[in-house]
């Protein structure tokens, strides 16, 4: 068992050589803000699926096992948070489940936070197979869970048209055994802004995201890394939270959308211009400025 209180976090994500998603998009924040990272990545690809070629290499499952047991006959396998993102693999993902077990085991007090990636706006860009997975065994297990709206659709099988139907979504999730639900993103909002939902139970909170004329990719990554950090540093205040992460996402990707425009000032944005600007906002990242406040939905 580590005796060092600073928090330490094993994230099991995707990887890119050049770029900003998955582990390239989550571990540099988080170390920002205090916490040692662990960095398992899924697959190894040059940029994300975004650009026009990928190439690269994907990890396959009796790798991930020996890299647990080389952690483990080490004796280096204590951790305070367990981070889980991109998977295209049922397999890979029922061996993150036992790795939470054994996790869980050497620290029962390990937070377990779920970004189920499995699509959005109303398409799956993961196998059909995953669905089930994340479902009946890893959403159980999760202490948070980071689904945007078309995912927790599908991991609840209700629908969501307005923020009662968002209520029962979030209830449902909770009775699958989860003690925080945050839906990173819907289209509750209106044609300028997404809504954001919050949610452990006792209180729930919502908070309006401005929207932005581009797609951006690392996003949810970013959001599921800042929620978890900025919880174990506000000592689980889920307003404070939720604007925390709310925070810096919109001042990163207004920076990165801004300089992208600069470059090239209409249509489309090529991806490498909205790459994130995580670096070149390490002062944010490390201190943000609450510009939108959450406000309370219930509790």
């Amino acid at each position: 068992m580590s005796t060092d209180s600073t928090p330490r976090v094993l994230s099991i994500q995707s990887h890119v050589v050049h770029g900003y998603v998955g582990n390239k998009s989550a571990v540099f924040p988080l170390q920002v803000l205090g916490f040692e990272v662990d960095a398992i990545n899924t697959v190894q690809f040059s940029t994300h699926t975004g650009y026009k070629h990928i190439k690269g290499t994907i990890l396959k499952n009796e790798e991930m096992a020996e890299l647990i047991e080389g952690l483990a006959l080490n004796e280096v396998d204590y951790y305070t948070h367990f981070l889980t993102g991109y998977s295209r693999s049922p397999d890979s993902l029922k061996q993150i489940a036992s790795i939470i077990t054994k996790l869980k085991q050497k620290n029962p007090n390990l937070i377990y936070v779920c970004d189920p990636v499995m699509g959005d706006n109303g398409k799956m860009y993961v196998p059909d197979e995953v669905l089930p997975v994340y479902r009946d065994i890893l959403v159980p297990l999760a202490d948070i869970l980071t689904p945007n709206q078309f995912e927790a659709e599908q991991i609840t099988g209700l629908t969501m048209n307005d923020l009662d139907g968002a209520l029962k979504i979030i209830d449902a999730l909770h009775n699958k055994g989860v003690k925080t639900v945050v839906l990173s993103s819907t289209d509750l909002g209106d044609e300028q802004n997404m809504i954001g939902i919050a949610s452990n139970k006792d209180s729930c909170y919502k908070i309006v995201i401005p929207k932005f004329g581009a797609t951006f990719t690392g996003t949810g990554d970013l959001f599921a890394a800042l929620f978890m950090a900025w919880s174990h540093k506000t000592n689980k205040n889920l307003k404070l939270t939720l604007e925390k992460t709310i925070a810096t996402l919109q001042y990163i990707v207004k920076d990165t959308f801004d300089k992208a425009r600069a470059v090239q000032a209409t249509g489309k944005v090529s991806p490498a211009l909205i790459e994130l600007r995580l670096v070149q906002n390490k002062t944010t990242i490390e201190d943000p400025k609450i510009i939108i406040e959450a406000t309370k939905m219930k509790g």
